[in-house]
């Protein structure tokens, strides 16, 4: 397995440090025979929150990148580029670096990544953005704290990896794991995308005045991420209520493609009507 590696808190982060240790070790004791090979492409600087967000590519059409040495980590090249993690997944698959992965791994996140939250995480855009390319992806994150324990992460992760190698291409999974000692954790179950969103509301200008030209709009920021806080809402299966418990959770997603389920076509055909009538009546 050809394993390319990215996350959206940069290169430097402890997290990706923690991973990547991991993945070394994995790799330099794969079995006789069992091909084990990891590249580490990741952004420059923080880039949380870009979901698959690649820039403005046409203004800029090249990326500064650098080489760097990961302590623990030496075994594997690493580089940080100024781009964001859909882009480091984009040039790090499609032959920048002289390496072909045919795998995504991404994080460790410093934070959760449930709920509707998924859609804007810039560590899970990292793997829908290599699904487009055919390439199966595992998404790390560990719940925030104090004291962030990376290593259960990464050892759960390194885990994961060793059931991947046949999945089917475009494999997607969704690993969010609790801040506690490696010990503590009470296992890994399947956890069901809850309705936990990074917005929670726009909460109601100060004094309820109106809008004018310019000013600042205040968000109430949820409890999907990068801490996972009220989920007496949630379903005991759902992300959120499983890392608050104490377990791993992991969830299998799926990247975006074309809804050809029977119940739309009637929608498709009649949109299609539509436009057809008002095509032909400009003529």
């Amino acid at each position: 397995m050809r394993i390319l590696i990215t996350n959206d808190d940069g290169v430097r982060a402890p997290g990706m440090a923690a991973l990547a240790r991991h993945v070394a070790r994995w790799c330099e004791t794969a079995p006789r025979g069992q091909l084990r090979e990891a590249l580490i492409v990741a952004p420059d600087t923080n880039y949380s929150g870009m979901s698959s967000a690649v820039g403005d590519v046409f203004d800029r059409p090249s990326v500064h990148y650098q080489r760097h040495v990961i302590e623990g980590a030496e075994s594997l090249r690493a580089y940080g580029l100024a781009a964001p993690p859909a882009l480091c997944t984009l040039l790090g698959a499609l032959g920048s670096f002289d390496f072909e992965p045919d795998f995504v791994l991404s994080g460790i996140n410093a934070g959760a990544n449930v709920g509707r939250s998924i859609l804007h995480s810039g560590t899970i855009g990292a793997i829908l953005t290599g699904a487009q390319l055919g390439l199966s992806g595992l998404a790390v994150s560990v719940q925030w704290g104090d004291d962030v324990h990376y290593d259960t992460a990464a050892a759960i992760a390194v885990e994961v990896l060793n059931e991947l190698g046949d999945a089917p291409a475009r494999t997607l999974l969704n690993l969010n794991v609790p801040n506690l000692p490696a010990q503590e954790v009470r296992g890994v179950r399947r956890g069901r995308v809850s309705t936990a969103g990074v917005v929670k509301a726009a909460g109601p200008r100060a004094g309820g005045e109106p809008l004018g030209n310019e000013g600042e709009l205040p968000l109430r920021v949820g409890a999907a991420s990068p801490a996972v806080g009220d989920v007496s809402d949630e379903a005991a299966d759902d992300d959120g209520a499983l890392i608050v418990a104490g377990y791993a959770s992991l969830t299998a997603l799926r990247g975006p493609h074309e809804a050809n389920e029977p119940e739309l076509d009637a929608v498709v055909d009649a949109a299609l009507g539509a436009i057809s009538r008002h095509v032909r009546a400009q003529r």
